[in-house]
């Protein structure tokens, strides 16, 4: 969750579309989101979008790390002095981080902050960290290290941090995925980012259709998927990158090494049953690597997806159901 913020809440109005269909665009979680949704009045259109705007703002205020007053925050910067206390809705998070750090092997790791730390994208010369930075950075970070009991939560070593940047936006497509389906709606498509759920339809189709970026032409679809019922979410390393020495180097860092990921992949897409399980093995398959990662996502049930590498593109058997556009 980045620095782009959402206005208040109660600015934010839904724009209505042909056939009752309303768009409801806002920035949040440091990006660009967007919900598509049909209802059968304004004012039912208009609880939904103060209750799921609500909820956003609620989640990136308690969990975004660039926010000084945030629990995460709080927890960095007790780092090695003090236990942190959490609610019941800061539990289930992290146990969620226990599953996920569990299931992936490792991969999925929350404690990465040290390693972001070091590898600032965003600055304008950006630069390579000393192998000796990059291994302290390395000591820092293992989910197994951090405490957890009496309801509080404890790094307890200086300069060790959380991030939820990882796998924020996915959760909180799947959070107001609930929420829309408590309000009674039955076609909708969240969109945080690139990273989706879709349900029912619109009215001028059968299902949603979510395009897949080419990498070497931004901003074009080079393939069209059709879902209805099911989350997308693409992780991609082409975006974000600096050039150093003529070697290329890409933002996703392996914390395994330290270094950003050193294989031929671009990006990874997934098609899950939630938005989490999809964002979390598109990340997995970039670190991965194009066969483990397919192989992987093959061994999740009800997951497929596709990686995109400097080759092209290679699927999972049970992808092509959800192809809309089948053009090579």
């Amino acid at each position: 969750m980045g620095v782009l913020r959402m206005h208040a809440p109660s600015k934010i109005s839904p724009k209505i579309l042909a056939d009752g269909l309303f768009r409801l665009q806002f920035p949040a979680m440091g990006t660009r989101c967007e919900i598509l949704y049909a209802a059968n009045s304004m004012g039912a259109a208009d609880i939904f979008r103060k209750n799921a705007l609500d909820w956003v703002h609620r989640f990136e205020t308690r969990y975004s790390r660039f926010r000084d007053d945030s629990l995460i925050s709080r927890i960095n910067d007790a780092a090695g002095r003090s236990p942190v206390q959490i609610d019941a809705t800061d539990i289930h998070l992290f146990d969620m981080c226990d599953t996920l750090h569990f299931l992936t092997e490792g991969l999925f790791d929350p404690t990465t902050l040290p390693l972001s730390r070091l590898w600032d994208f965003k600055a304008k010369n950006p630069q390579v960290p000393s192998e000796s930075v990059i291994s302290e950075a390395l000591s820092k970070i293992g989910w197994k290290k951090v405490h957890r009991e009496n309801h509080s939560i404890f790094l307890p070593e200086t300069g060790m941090g959380l991030d939820f940047g990882g796998f924020g936006k996915e959760y909180a497509v799947d959070r107001v995925t609930e929420l829309a389906r408590e309000h009674g709606l039955e076609d909708f498509l969240i969109d945080f980012g690139g990273d989706v759920f879709a349900a029912g339809s619109p009215p001028d189709a059968s299902a949603w259709r979510v395009g897949l970026e080419d990498p070497r032409k931004q901003g074009q679809a080079k393939r069209i998927f059709s879902v209805s019922g099911m989350a997308v979410a693409t992780s991609g390393n082409y975006r974000r990158f600096f050039e150093q020495n003529g070697k290329r180097y890409g933002h996703l860092i392996d914390h395994r090494t330290g270094f950003p990921t050193s294989n031929n992949c671009l990006s990874a897409t997934v098609i899950s049953r939630s938005c989490l399980e999809a964002g979390v093995l598109s990340t997995c398959a970039l670190l991965d690597g194009t066969d483990r990662g397919l192989a992987r996502i093959d061994r999740f049930f009800g997951a497929e997806g596709c990686v995109q590498n400097q080759n092209g593109v290679e699927w999972t058997k049970g992808i092509y159901e959800y192809l809309h556009d089948t053009r090579n």
